[in-house]
């Protein structure tokens, strides 16, 4: 009779990639999850892009993925394999728990968040949990977003139906949103784009509306019935 452990000992190990922009972290990661016998890191990365064409070369079962990284962030790059690699389970291992950064990786694609703060044994569980289609939160991001829901969100208006100087429906969206006191990430997060999107809406904004700066827009945004 075959037991539960040799059945296990003959399932082929997790192929995954390590994507972090601190080589130390990158490196540290690669070596303790290669440690273990169920574990098999294929390649790591420096960026999100870097992570990408990785994806699409070796095409692991699970990604291990940090936030904030350069060339691609970490949500960008969640959003891009979500649509090109719907198959890769996408895990967060970052040092951010705050709501927007969890909210944002999740609505993006992310099936499992870490902080960390967790141990090799915790991730290990998470990616092999995230490869199967169910989700793993740190106990600290599971608080983060217990505490955010306590608070109600500040809904934007409804857009007018006709817009005023040539707004686009998403620049008046972005317009509500700075008029109710967000900054660029939370609408970033809001709206599950990138950072540099919402500054190039808002640049378009304040070119349309003539404003100077936010305090400005505001002002704009509550003569035209915006806020």
């Amino acid at each position: 009779m075959t037991d539960g452990t040799s059945i296990a000992a003959t399932e082929p190990p997790l192929r995954i990639i390590v994507a972090d922009d601190q080589a130390s972290v990158r490196e540290g990661l690669v070596l303790l999850l290669g440690m273990l016998p169920d574990i098999d890191v294929v390649a790591s990365a420096a960026n999100g892009a870097e992570a990408l064409a990785l994806v699409a070369q070796h095409r692991p079962d699970a990604i291990l993925l940090d936030l904030h990284m350069p060339v691609l962030d970490g949500i960008d790059t969640t959003a891009r394999l979500t649509a090109e690699h719907p198959e890769v389970a996408i895990v967060i291992l970052t040092t951010f728990s705050d709501d927007t950064s969890v909210l944002a990786a999740l609505r993006a694609g992310a099936r499992s968040y870490l902080t960390k703060d967790a141990d090799r044994t915790d991730i290990a569980r998470a990616l092999h949990a995230a490869s199967q289609g169910l989700s793993v939160l740190d106990p600290a991001v599971r608080a983060t977003l217990l505490a955010a829901a306590e608070h109600r969100d500040v809904r934007p208006r409804e857009v007018l139906a006709e817009l005023p100087d040539g707004l686009t429906a998403r620049e008046a969206e972005i317009l509500t949103l700075i008029a109710a006191g967000h900054n660029n990430a939370e609408i970033a997060a809001r709206l599950v784009v990138s950072d540099h999107t919402v500054k190039s809406h808002i640049n378009r904004i304040f070119a349309k509306t003539g404003s100077r700066d936010r305090a400005a827009a505001i002002n704009y945004a509550r003569e035209h019935g915006l806020a």
